[in-house]
């Protein structure tokens, strides 16, 4: 290595001892930060993968930096080496020692030779056609610091997806595969349920994920911005999480379905009961018709629809899912039976009031009639004649068969007329004239 001139002015020897240990410091915390990539879990497991992808392609760029790294490191000692030689000659240095050392300390004297490979996939070396560069101490370090911060970039980053995902992926998978055992035993399967099909999706999903975070785990690494710190960022788990929250929904339903296995046969007893009420409401509306019909005169009845067939079918359908396990189909089954059923017994309620409302009407006449005539006995005139008269008529009417229920009220109203007369009250409202109540009835 020939002396071309110090760069600048000679050092003196404190200068050089000064910088001496500071470039002895530095070698040390370099070649410590070296081994600990060395070592790094990260760096020996990207060593052994089978990578593809992005990640791949940034470790052939890495692998060339570390081994440039190394060659770096070993022209560093080797100059640190000849200078602390060169100051250990003597004493006192000379001056042409100091002038050595100027240029060696602070020259671009160190010339780093390497491979063919290792420079061409270098990431700042690539493309400038040299296989050698010669640099100074300062520039040398900041060199090896370039390279050191993005190997240490790609290895932290690929450790770091490879210690987060796949033993989530691994967990999920495996609470998936209880998941698929509960659905085969109620009856959940592919082809059968939808939540058979999710559940083969996931399958699939968490097997290719898992696969692909293997080979290349650099792609699912989120940067954080305006970070520069190596492994800045945290592993990309929407796929993860996505597959995650589907897994859920199909536990909720498969969930759902115990429920009906656990409880379906008292949920088929109760849906029984209530058609049963309904058809026994029907029934009573379609007798209570055929009396409206003979009892009761110029009254518009309302038809009663027959019993709820359909949905006694459809339980029939219900039970046999019970019988044969079918629980995927019994659920939904049975929630729409139970809201028909509602249905169909408030149907049958209501049509059992309509039918029945000119017998209320006539009930409710019949004991107007008698309040008044008990009135009237207690005012002292129940032997009245023509109280007696009008009370007779309008009994007649209310007692007989078929009852006109507009001549009836008629006749009550007449009789409460003359009861209000002998009282001394008002009028009877609505005495000016029978009230039509065919809107009634």
């Amino acid at each position: 290595m020939g002396v071309t001139g110090p760069p600048g002015p000679v050092m003196d020897r404190d200068e050089v001892d000064r910088a001496l240990a500071r470039l002895g410091a530095e070698h040390e915390a370099i070649e410590t930060s070296l081994l600990a990539l060395q070592d790094h879990a990260g760096r020996r497991l990207l060593e052994g993968a089978e990578l593809s992808g992005t990640t791949k392609e940034r470790w052939t760029s890495a692998e060339a930096s570390i081994t440039l790294l190394w060659a770096y490191f070993d022209a560093y000692s080797d100059a640190l080496r000849d200078a602390r030689g060169i100051r250990s000659r003597r004493r006192w240095s000379s001056r042409e020692d100091l002038s050595e050392l100027t240029e060696l300390l602070r020259g671009e004297c160190v010339t780093v030779a390497g491979s063919a490979t290792a420079t061409a996939n270098a990431p700042t070396l690539h493309g400038t056609g040299r296989l050698s560069q010669a640099y100074s101490l300062a520039g040398l370090v900041e060199r090896m610091n370039e390279l050191y911060a993005t190997s240490l970039d790609m290895v932290v980053t690929a450790d770091a997806v490879w210690s987060a995902l796949p033993a989530r992926i691994d967990l999920l998978a495996a609470e998936l595969q209880r998941t698929r055992q509960l659905a085969h035993s109620v009856g959940v399967r592919p082809g059968e349920h939808p939540a058979g099909d999710d559940l083969e999706h996931i399958t699939r999903t968490l097997t290719a994920l898992r696969e692909r975070v293997i080979s290349d785990p650099l792609a699912f690494w989120l940067p954080a911005q305006g970070s520069s710190a190596p492994g800045g960022g945290r592993p990309d788990t929407t796929v993860y999480d996505r597959e995650a929250r589907a897994l859920e929904d199909v536990r909720r339903e498969i969930d759902a379905v115990l429920t009906v296995r656990q409880d379906a046969e008292a949920r088929l007893l109760k849906l029984r009961d209530l058609l049963s009420r309904a058809d026994r409401t029907l029934a009573e509306a379609r007798s209570a018709r055929g009396e409206v019909l003979a009892k009761i005169a110029a009254s518009e009845v309302p038809a009663v629809s027959g019993p709820p067939t359909a949905l006694q079918e459809q339980l029939s359908t219900a039970a046999e899912y019970r019988r044969h396990a079918q629980w995927h189909r019994l659920s939904p089954l049975l929630e729409s039976l139970e809201a028909k059923a509602e249905d169909e017994l408030m149907r049958a309620r209501e049509s059992l009031t309509a039918v029945t409302q000119p017998l209320a009407v006539r009930a409710e006449l019949r004991g107007r009639l008698d309040a008044y005539k008990a009135k009237v006995a207690r005012h002292g005139l129940a032997e009245d004649p023509l109280l007696i008269e009008r009370y007779d008529a309008a009994r007649r009417m209310l007692w007989s068969a078929p009852c006109d229920l507009r001549v009836a009220e008629q006749a009550v109203l007449r009789y409460q007329q003359a009861a209000a007369e002998f009282f001394g009250s008002p009028r009877v409202p609505g005495q000016a004239g029978p009230s039509d109540r065919r809107g009634d009835y």
